[in-house]
């Protein structure tokens, strides 16, 4: 549990990261086989649209959310 703690946290911030640099394929490979909680995912969504990139504000609204 420990580790995907980290892992999850690690993750987050290298989205936040990517998005804001733009670097769209680098966001499109944090998110395979990813999923997020709805808060994190509107979160980067709109961290996203601040920067007008509607690349990646797409690639956000595919991830399934957790339950």
């Amino acid at each position: 549990m420990e580790d995907e703690k980290k892992y999850n946290i690690a993750t987050f911030s290298a989205l936040k990261t990517t998005i804001v640099n733009g670097e769209e394929r680098a966001v499109k490979e944090l998110l395979v086989n990813h999923t997020m909680l709805d808060i994190e995912k509107s979160y980067l969504i709109d961290l996203a649209k601040l920067n007008n990139n509607q690349a990646i504000i797409k690639l956000l609204e595919k991830v399934p959310v957790k339950e």
